[in-house]
């Protein structure tokens, strides 16, 4: 028996844009979408993939998490205690992957890091989930 890595689901007051802005981010699909929640898959769908249609087991187990935003009342409050780390390939402009972050309404946060010490960057999304953009990388 196994057990696949389903979803993450965010809390956010604005469901529907915050999935949008994070579908950007990682050039995702929504795949679901209704006024109590919004699935996205980042990297998108192949060609021709039909969401509704079963899934072979031996398939299903590989399938991409995918990200839920869920809607809640009041803001953010605190750090979050689970955050997403993205990455650049050593072929990519990480500095730039950032500043496109940054126009797509990420912001530059400060949760106690030391930009002398760190290796990544701390963003947060536009309702002020913190995420990370870490070193370029090639494995």
């Amino acid at each position: 028996m196994k057990l696949r890595w389903y979803t993450v689901v965010i809390d956010c007051r604005d469901i529907h844009a915050q999935a949008r802005w994070w579908a950007q981010v990682l050039d995702g699909e929504i795949v679901y979408e209704d006024d109590n929640e919004v699935a996205m898959i980042p990297g998108g769908l192949p060609e021709g993939y039909d969401v509704d249609a079963p899934i072979p087991a031996e398939r299903w187990h590989r399938e991409p998490p995918a990200l839920v935003f869920v809607p809640v009342a009041e803001g953010k409050q605190v750090k979050n205690r689970l955050h997403i780390d993205l990455a650049a390939h050593v072929d990519d402009d990480r500095d730039a992957q950032i500043q496109r972050l940054l126009d797509l309404g990420a912001t530059q946060v400060d949760v106690g890091q030391d930009p002398e010490q760190v290796t990544w960057t701390v963003l947060a999304d536009p309702e002020g989930n913190e995420f990370c953009v870490l070193s370029s990388r090639d494995h």
